[in-house]
């Protein structure tokens, strides 16, 4: 029997030069890692999101892919892409899950951690 074993790296940056938080709008990029440290290759095939800024409005986002892709990943290897979001405050937070399979055709839900974006210096 195969195993898998995937990792989530998360890094965050707020694009001051897009956000106008006159118009409350604050942009921000997210780059995530996806490294197979298993032992059977695995595909990315869907997302789902949730996102919440700090008023606690939640967008829900559910699609193909990421960034139009749907990465097969072999053992030891990792995938990385840039995508982004907008607030409507400088802070809030991601989470979700991908929609994976693996070579054996076994489909399973990568959850992905919460993380926060945050305007630099708003948090203490």
């Amino acid at each position: 029997m195969s195993t898998y074993e995937v990792s989530i790296q998360v890094e965050t940056e707020y694009l001051e030069e897009q956000s106008m938080p006159e118009k409350e709008q604050f942009v921000f990029s997210y780059t995530i890692t996806i490294a197979n440290v298993g032992d059977s290759a695995v595909k990315l095939l869907n997302r789902k999101w949730k996102i919440t800024d700090a008023n606690g409005n939640t967008t829900e986002v559910v699609g193909e892919g990421v960034v139009g892709k749907k990465p097969h990943i072999q053992p030891g290897k990792s995938f990385t892409y840039t995508s982004g979001t907008v607030l409507k405050t400088p802070l809030g937070h991601m989470e979700g899950s991908y929609g994976m399979v693996d070579d054996d055709g076994q489909f399973w839900d990568l959850p992905i951690p919460v993380f926060t974006l945050a305007q630099p210096n708003i948090l203490h």
